[in-house]
């Protein structure tokens, strides 16, 4: 895309090697400011709304629960949801550009982070926190081995002030004497390990909210997941829940 002239696969490729993997390695999390730039921040902003205007996102669940069911609890989390794959015919270009962004910078990471084969990745979950006092308690993502290794979250919120609307990510990394407040601040990007190292939370936000999350897969532990999986299903035992 013309609009983003400025972002180059050298300038991602440094963002990934002197600033993504160090971090991950010794904080377990690393946020990065200006990822896209004003205009292309804009346009993603911009499909995002329209999704939210035409309502095409619904009510978040926990994995593993049902319509209906009690897992729906706006107590545990208040957001609204949809799933972009980011090859839609029409109105998710940017959003698909976005992507293809994260895909390259954890592309050149990879092979940095240990011996996980991280080769895939979710659809990517488009959310909005309305704006009422809702937020998500305190959670892991990936707490049964599913797969999940990286969460990356990409924010869209312009003039936010935490003071004002709330809405913080609170991480309570593991086995540490402090926390992390990330304030989801318009066009930047989160990443952080997916699973029990990072707990974290989203405090009520008094503003409407928006956030894109991708999760990229330990190929091997997504593979063995998909088996248990399977297992139970034949079984007929219902999978446990777990966040998100």
């Amino acid at each position: 895309m013309r609009f983003i002239e400025h972002v180059w696969d050298l300038d991602l490729e440094r963002l990934a090697l002197e600033r993504v993997v160090p971090a991950l390695l010794v904080h377990g999390f690393c946020y990065v400011d200006g990822l896209l730039g004003e205009p292309a921040g804009d346009l993603v902003l911009e499909q995002v709304m329209e999704m939210h205007r035409s309502g095409a996102l619904q009510d978040g669940r926990l994995a593993g629960s049902v319509p209906g069911g009690v897992h729906r609890s706006r107590s545990i989390r208040g957001d609204q949801i949809a799933w972009v794959n980011g090859s839609e015919d029409r109105g998710c270009e940017a959003i698909s550009f976005l992507l293809n962004v994260i895909d390259h910078i954890i592309g050149v990471c990879a092979s940095r982070l240990g011996s996980k084969k991280i080769r895939e990745r979710s659809k990517a979950m488009v959310a909005c926190y309305p704006g009422n006092g809702t937020g998500y308690v305190k959670h892991v993502d990936n707490p049964n081995c599913d797969g999940r290794r990286i969460t990356c979250i990409y924010y869209l919120n312009k003039n936010w002030s935490a003071e004002e609307h709330g809405g913080v990510l609170r991480i309570f990394p593991e086995g540490k004497s402090y926390v992390a407040d990330i304030n989801p601040l318009f066009d930047r990007l989160l990443f952080f390990w997916s699973d029990r190292r990072n707990p974290h939370e989203v405090q009520p936000a008094y503003a409407t909210r928006f956030a894109i999350t991708v999760w990229y897969f330990d190929s091997e532990e997504r593979a063995e997941a998909k088996t248990r999986f399977r297992d139970l299903t034949a079984s007929g035992l219902q999978p446990g829940s777990s966040s998100r």
